[in-house]
Order: C-alpha cells, then structure tokens, then sequence
C-alpha cells in the first residue's frame, strides 16, 4: 500500500515553518525596496538571492527542475513566473515579485505587486494600483475565510466575492490555470487552492493545515498563454495582471501568517481578526 503524507502539520511542524516564511518575507523586502525605474529584475534577484543565503537558507525556486532564478518577476501583462534578468523597469510598470525560501528542510512562499509611480500617466498608474490593491484584498478576505471555514472551498470563495465586489465594471480575470497550493517540506504539497468558487468543497479546514494562498488577478480576460521561455505567463489580451501571496498556518489557537512579520495582523484587523502566535 503506497504511503500519502496528511496534509495537516504537527504544533511543531508548523513552528519549523515561521523562519523560513520569515527568511522569505525578508528576501522580498529586500527586492521591494530596488523597484525604481532603471533597476532591472535581475537586481531584484540577486537582492532577494543575498537575503536568502546570508540567512543560511536555500531558494527553494532554484530547485524546480529547470529554473535557476531566485524569484520570479513578472511585468506588466505577464502574470506569473517572469524570468529576471536585463528587463528595465520603467514608471508606470506594475510588478510582481514571487519567492521562496527553505530552512532546515521546511518552506516559504510569498508575493507582492507594486505599481511604479509615473506622473505623465496618473489615469494608467491608478487603474493599476487598484487592481493591486484589489488582488491584495482578495488574498486576505481568502486568508479570514480560512480561520473560520469548514472546507478549503470556501477561500476560494470568499477571493472571488471580494473580487466581484470590489473590481470595476465591467469586472477582473481571475486566472483558472494557476492556483494556490499546500505548502511544507515541499513548496508544492496538496491540496490545490482555488481562487474562485467550485462545486467541489474541497478538504476539511482544521487545525495543522498550512497554504500557500495566491490570487492571480488580471485587468480584463483571463486566458494567458506561456511565453517561448517555456515559463512567463502573460494575458493574451495584452492587459496588466497583480500576483499576491502568503503561507498561512492554521493552529490550534487560531491563525498565523508565516511569511508576515506581523503574522498577518495588519492584513486581518478589517476582517476583525486578530491572529495568534503558534505556540
């Protein structure tokens, strides 16, 4: 009989999972304070790459077969796992960040979106800023859903209420081919994690679960193709996408975000949650 892994952690399993989400947060703070017009992604790389090392950690994106970057960076109309490298940044550019780290065998994963300010095109920067803030919200209406919820499906649900309620007419793409996911001694562990509604209610929610929770949230339709480098995801129509994530952990005692210094609190006080250390 083949061996399947549970998907739910022990106290001290997730308490093995706070450095490396904090090593990772820390990597991409570190990219985040470069983003400028004139720094290209791969600055950006090798900024969250230092962080990670100095850290005694590894980049757990370097170990998907195939890539050997540090974080993916994805500009503009793409989406998702943009490749850095001599890409400039320009005013005007919304950029997303997504990397990872592991420590001592356990891992991270987090993402962010910035708009880059340019005073020429004021009407382009907002109509981008809030698509960030929006996929930015979304994550954390899924992340409160989870501290209450029943199933997994119901994050999926409350991203996609969030979205429809605060997206302008005549609505966003939330991208269906891409997904969140369980997270642990791998990055990639299950259950899948749905940005949207479905029919299927998903896994229990209960205490020892940990995800990795990412909305991918473009401006018009959500149909991407991959670009000839056999990884950036980029919106066939051409129009600008905003990547957020966090790994969470749920605890006996309630709800941590690993790859939050602050666990998540900020993020969580307009949902009335308040989270809670893992002891």
């Amino acid at each position: 009989m083949a061996f399947r892994r549970s998907i739910y952690k022990t106290p001290a399993q997730m308490r093995a999972m706070i450095e490396p989400g904090l090593i990772t947060a820390a990597a991409l703070d570190a990219a985040r304070a470069l983003i400028a017009p004139g720094v290209t992604t791969g600055e950006l790389d090798a900024a969250a790459s230092g962080v990670i090392t100095s850290r005694g950690a590894k980049s757990n994106f370097q170990m998907v077969r195939g890539y050997r970057h540090t974080v993916c960076a994805s500009v503009n109309e793409q989406v998702v796992h943009g490749i850095p490298g001599d890409r400039v940044l320009a005013a005007g550019d919304i950029v997303s960040i997504d990397a990872g780290a592991e420590y001592k065998g356990w891992n991270g994963d987090s993402a962010f979106t910035v708009v880059i300010p340019d005073a020429a095109r004021p009407e382009l920067v907002a109509e981008r800023q809030r698509l960030s803030d929006v996929t930015q919200g979304s994550l954390w209406a899924g992340i409160a859903a989870m501290a209450a919820a029943s199933h997994i499906g119901q994050i999926g649900a409350a991203i996609e209420e969030y979205i429809e309620a605060n997206a302008h007419e005549p609505g966003y793409g939330i991208l269906r081919d891409y997904v969140g996911h369980g997270i642990g001694r791998k990055m990639h562990e299950s259950p899948s994690v749905f940005n949207y509604r479905t029919s299927d209610p998903g896994p229990e929610v209960r205490p020892g679960l940990v995800l990795a929770i990412e909305p991918m949230v473009v401006i018009g339709d959500q149909a991407t193709f991959i670009e000839d480098d056999d990884w950036t995801v980029t919106t066939i129509d051409g129009t600008a996408g905003s990547h957020w994530e966090h790994s969470v952990a749920l605890h006996d005692d309630g709800i941590w975000v690993l790859t939050a210094p602050d666990g998540g609190a900020a993020g969580l006080a307009p949902f009335g949650i308040t989270p809670t250390p893992i002891a």
